[in-house]
């Protein structure tokens, strides 16, 4: 289970998809989550997926 604090999230989302995922889908298929969850609370933060660099940028 992710956590739901954004800036946390964020974090930890971004070193797993550096270190160990070759994409958002690879991750949540892995562990079980939603990637339209991840992407709309990354969102409100103003973080955005970058399928090009594998990883959320500030939009």
């Amino acid at each position: 289970m992710l956590p739901k604090n954004p800036n946390i999230l964020l974090s930890i989302i971004n070193t797993k998809l550096r270190d160990f995922y070759p994409s958002l889908e690879d991750l949540c298929m892995d562990m079980d989550e939603s990637i339209d969850e991840i992407k709309e609370i990354l969102l409100q933060i103003g973080y955005k997926y970058d399928s090009n660099t594998n990883q959320f940028k500030e939009i």
